[in-house]
């Protein structure tokens, strides 16, 4: 059982998942009253008030998510897939003072998860590294998505008690909002933040202490070739410019860079235009001119991505009052 690990969006009280209802105890409710949130049948759960929304259908849009569905599960952005992998999974399994591998297992936060590429790889490392993975998005036809393929593998989060066995991650795919997580403070050991929006603030109060935070970006020149067919003016993708504004809640430790080679037919070219934000960036006719090009040719391009470490510095007012 999840002891106040997910909190009310409305009125912050703790909250227990239940298989039909999602209902909080309304202990921080001025009104006492508890605020409910009905289960989807697909199995997700809509935590995003309206009043959260700044649009009446946020997030990706369910052309993109079809097209970025088709594109990563033929491999594409697989190195990328990888290095995540390897990352959490040396940061999960760190020895311990007794020099004993570390074999608690963990909550863990995928914001931005979309239709759940990068989670499904996240639910799949080594047994009993991750106990919870909680996978947020804005956008419900991504989540919806991504129930659908965590149900099939049996890993939806209602699945556990009849269907799954001890160490296997639990994936919770929720729609909300980064800025307003519906977690418990210092609940989560790690968050993944993959082409997805940093919040400094917010990620630092849902990590324990010695919690960690691994950042995906595009890196210096990222399908530089499709963007220069595309565009007039091509703007440098400046990976790093975020790091300042994290330098106050996190330590970075580590960086790691990885490329790929891309030969992509027109069918790929379409979809990866699609699931960025090139499909209304570039201008329509710049868009077939290249399209038409890669119908009689393929298209050779290169992924590189830069992907960061962080682990949340210490609160050095905390530290002095512990001390005092």
């Amino acid at each position: 059982m999840l002891v106040s690990l997910f909190t009310c969006p409305l009125c912050h009280s703790p909250m227990q998942p239940a298989p039909d209802t999602w209902r909080c105890d309304g202990s921080l409710n001025p009104k006492q009253t508890a605020h409910t949130f009905d289960v989807a049948r697909q199995g997700y759960v809509n935590l995003l008030p309206v009043q959260q929304k700044k649009s009446k259908a946020p997030g990706d849009s369910q052309a993109s998510i079809e097209a970025r569905k088709r594109f990563l599960n033929a491999g594409h952005y697989q190195v990328l897939q990888a290095l995540i992998g390897q990352q959490m999974q040396q940061l999960l399994a760190k020895r311990g003072l007794e020099d004993e591998p570390s074999k608690t297992p963990a909550n863990w936060l995928d914001i931005g998860c979309g239709e759940g590429y990068y989670t499904q790889a996240m639910a799949e490392l080594e047994s009993g590294l991750i106990d919870n993975l909680i996978a947020a998005d804005i956008s419900k036809p991504a989540l919806v998505e991504l129930a659908k393929v965590s149900k099939t593998t049996g890993k939806l989060w209602y699945q556990q008690d009849k269907d799954t066995s001890a160490g296997t991650t639990i994936i919770y795919p929720l729609v909300t909002s980064a800025a307003n997580l519906p977690l418990s403070a210092h609940s989560m050991k790690g968050i993944s933040s993959i082409f997805s929006p940093i919040l400094p603030r917010a990620f630092a109060e849902v990590l324990t202490d010695d919690g960690y935070l691994i950042i995906a970006k595009p890196d210096a020149g990222h399908l530089a070739s499709m963007r220069e067919a595309l565009f007039d003016d091509v703007r440098e993708h400046d990976s790093d410019k975020f790091l300042q504004e994290l330098s106050s809640e996190f330590t970075l430790i580590h960086t790691h860079r990885v490329s790929h080679e891309l030969t992509l037919s027109a069918n790929d070219l379409s979809d990866l235009m699609t699931m960025t934000p090139y499909a209304y960036r570039a201008k329509s006719e710049k868009r077939q001119a290249l399209l038409d090009v890669v119908a009689r040719q393929a298209f050779s391009t290169e992924a590189k991505f830069v992907v960061y470490v962080l682990q949340k510095a210490p609160n050095l007012s905390d530290a002095i009052t512990h001390l005092l």
